[in-house]
């Protein structure tokens, strides 16, 4: 708790990785596996999890320049820019969840993943910005074709947003032995500057199993890479690499999250624990779920219900909410006439909040993606009224271009 020493052992310590492990199990992985078979690394927050796991699958030659990655989209923007980079060079499947059926992957999108070609999946479930878990079917589709077509498909799965869920399944629970589990306390805790995280990893798990049937020139290069750590490196489990990789191997002995971090991550992790009737857990719904009736009510529209919704963030579709209220005319005279970006900024000058473009940056729609964690209420209706004026003003030079007179407003809600 001092800090006075350096994190031993270096992946976590171990009174932490009992607490988290149990704290992972209950909330994340439901309970489905023994909880001696998984593995936890403590990292600086969901980010650098992420990081490190890629990076530690191109030194392990299991993802390599010109390999193709599936990513669940829409997801969160930085995340489709990582296989990108100059360091990875991965080429992109993307597998495209549809809003007209609640933002779930259509089977038609989850087959591309019957292609032996694609080496891993990296999604947010539930996801940024849909705020929507994986229903039932979707998850099962996806273990169908893990277990009956691709065994060897390495999945990442960011479950950030799990403990905000209800009846939460992750990808862990059902393909255990070929999921990276990513996991932060950041967002359930309102802790973001803590940077509180953990990757998870089933004991048995493809990863090693794959490290272990490389070529004997590649098992060399990385005998080299990691002999200062192991008599026998082959051995190395790929958690163990990647706590490694995280400080370029030579420095493995100061790898790890800082030990106080570590105790404030355990000291989390006991109050979930601790709280067997989910009163933390039901208070935080509630309080977002609120402020979701609350933003839809003053931009006069009943708040949305969607199937395996979490509601952290929310995605105000002026093109929908537009077309409901005044008319498909109004809003392919608004997409005409406006630049989508306008509303945003003119709520950032007029009410002094900033929010994301919904579709994610590089994208022109009229849209915003609002985070229902980080305001009051009263603070989420103003983003409401000011958005309704914006619209009305809208409307009514629509009007006047069209037939010289204000648009009828059509009551919605």
């Amino acid at each position: 708790m001092l800090g006075c020493t350096y994190p031993a052992p270096v992946r976590i310590l171990a009174h932490t990785e009992q607490i988290v492990r149990h704290y992972v199990l209950r909330e994340i992985i439901d309970g489905r596996a023994p909880s001696q078979a998984i593995d936890l690394f403590a990292v600086e927050g969901a980010t650098a999890g992420i990081t490190y796991i890629f990076n530690s699958l191109r030194e392990n030659r299991l993802l390599l320049p010109g390999d193709a990655i599936a990513v669940g989209m829409p997801i969160f923007t930085p995340y489709i820019e990582i296989p990108r980079l100059g360091d990875f060079r991965l080429v992109e499947v993307p597998i495209e969840a549809d809003p007209e059926v609640g933002w779930q992957y259509p089977d038609r999108e989850l087959d591309k993943l019957l292609d032996p070609r694609i080496k891993a999946f990296l999604l947010v479930n539930p996801g940024n910005p849909a705020s929507v878990k994986i229903g039932r079917h979707g998850l099962q589709k996806i273990s169908d074709i893990v277990a009956g077509h691709r065994p060897d498909l390495m999945i990442v799965s960011d479950d950030v947003y799990a403990t905000f869920a209800d009846d939460f399944v992750s990808l862990f629970s059902l393909c255990p032995r070929n999921t990276i589990l990513v996991y932060s306390f950041s967002k359930y805790f309102g802790t973001t500057g803590w940077r509180l995280g953990v990757v998870a990893l089933h004991q048995d798990n493809v990863l090693d199993r794959a490290i272990s049937a490389l070529p004997q020139t590649e098992l060399a290069a990385l005998d080299r890479r990691y002999g200062s750590l192991a008599v026998e490196p082959r051995k190395l489990k790929f958690i163990d690499r990647l706590a490694a990789d995280s400080r370029n191997v030579a420095l493995n002995h100061t790898a790890g999250l800082s030990t106080p971090q570590q105790v404030q991550m355990a000291l989390f992790a006991l109050y979930g624990l601790m709280d067997d009737r989910d009163a933390y857990k039901k208070a935080i719904k509630g309080m977002i779920r609120r402020r979701h009736d609350t933003l839809y009510r003053e931009l006069g529209f009943a708040a949305p219900r969607i199937p395996n919704g979490v509601y952290y963030y929310t995605i105000l579709d002026l093109e929908t909410l537009g077309a409901q209220r005044y008319g498909q005319d109004f809003v392919d005279w608004l997409l005409r006439s406006k630049n989508p970006l306008e509303i945003l900024f003119r709520l950032a000058k007029e009410g002094g909040v900033v929010l994301l473009p919904g579709r994610g940056f590089g994208t022109l729609h009229p849209s915003a993606r609002a985070s229902l964690a980080n305001l009051s209420e009263a603070d989420y209706a103003r983003i409401g009224r000011i958005i309704e004026a914006i619209m009305n003003e809208y409307a009514d030079e629509y009007g006047k271009s069209k037939a010289g007179s204000p648009l009828t407003l059509t009551p919605t809600a």
